[in-house]
């Protein structure tokens, strides 16, 4: 899915953004504060977000807090059988933020097909474009 996502973030047509990417437990408050947006992505473990995103969270929420008010965010979720308690959880924590999400999640569960990485290509390219004006 990153991948897809990567690609339609890339895309030749989106003009003046950097697409940077980084792991969840590399990245920093540091790194939060210097991006105009975000792009989640996480599997969906035993009905929540990945330990590595939770992680992520923990360490940006308090030094993030004020300054990132109303920064655009996208989230996509894979899990086996269900994805709602990963959604849930990364969207109480934006909410928190007071992120604004760019659109619903996208959320896949079993395995992944063209549509899928079509979806996930048309999520990175919306994201990037919506940033293109910032």
């Amino acid at each position: 899915m990153l991948e897809a996502v990567l690609t339609g973030a890339r895309d030749d047509a989106i003009e003046g953004v950097d697409v940077v990417v980084r792991p969840a437990l590399a990245a920093t408050a540091v790194d939060v504060l210097a991006a105009d947006g975000y792009l989640l992505g996480t599997p969906a473990n035993i009905g929540y977000m990945s330990g590595a995103l939770k992680h992520f969270f923990d360490g940006v929420y308090y030094p993030c807090l004020e300054a990132t008010v109303n920064r655009p965010y996208a989230l996509y979720v894979h899990g086996g059988s269900d994805t709602t308690g990963a959604v849930r959880s990364v969207e109480t924590i934006t909410t928190g933020l007071r992120w604004k999400r760019l659109r619903e999640p996208l959320t896949v569960v079993g395995g992944l097909d063209a549509a899928t990485r079509e979806a996930c290509w048309e999520l990175g390219a919306t994201v990037a474009a919506s940033l293109m004006d910032t």
